[in-house]
């Protein structure tokens, strides 16, 4: 589902900038409902977690292109992290971009701007304490 799959890219920079994290280490993102789990040292307040679906609606409202590009593995732009490509990925990747705001590399299918998104609604989140791990659970409408 493009707008989700598109929205996960947007959640993950979003992780990455407020709390210094990494990518979601185990995601599922469906039509009605998606989940995402990222570790963090700690649990977010409940105005984190506002604040994240506040700038969930910001970027998406933002309209940023969501383009492609194709590189040889062997000229990847600086910063980004092709440890989760599979060990049988081609010599050429695919790079998505959304605006100046997230790269990363996906073969996925995405919108072509993120006003096509549509709206972010956060359905609940969770923390593992034992695990250090934060679920959030939303829907695109």
């Amino acid at each position: 589902f493009p707008p989700a799959h598109t929205a996960e890219h947007l959640l993950n920079q979003i992780m990455v900038r407020m709390f210094g994290c990494e990518r979601s280490y185990n995601a599922h993102i469906e039509r009605k409902k998606s989940k995402m789990s990222f570790h963090l040292s700690q649990k977010p307040s409940r105005q984190e977690e506002k604040e994240i679906e506040r700038e969930m609606q910001r970027l998406i409202s933002e309209d940023l292109p969501v383009t492609f590009e194709f590189v040889d593995r062997h000229h990847i732009p600086e910063g980004l992290n092709l440890d989760r490509l599979p060990d049988d990925a081609s010599e050429t990747i695919r790079i998505v971009r959304i605006g100046d705001y997230d790269v990363c590399p996906c073969i996925g299918r995405h919108v072509r701007s993120t006003s096509q998104i549509g709206r972010f609604e956060m359905l609940g989140t969770n923390w593992d304490e034992h695990e250090r791990s934060f679920r959030v659970r939303f829907k695109i409408v």
